[in-house]
């Protein structure tokens, strides 16, 4: 089974958004948000898209995935 190391929150407080904030932008809960900084959630390929695209930068820079 793979993991997933999230850099979310480093992300997050570059660009100075609450969890609330950032949730929003996504579409998604701030449960969601928690999950994904704490790696307890795998995001699906499309929110993992949509994080990189807010950030500007590659998918494998937010999300790394370890198998």
């Amino acid at each position: 089974m793979s993991e997933i190391r999230s850099k979310l929150k480093d992300y997050r407080a570059k660009l100075d958004l609450t969890q609330e904030e950032l949730a929003q932008r996504l579409g998604v809960t701030r449960q969601t948000i928690i999950a994904l900084e704490q790696a307890r959630y795998q995001p699906s390929l499309e929110l993992a898209w949509r994080c990189s695209r807010l950030f500007g930068v590659p998918i494998e820079d937010v999300f790394t995935f370890i198998t």
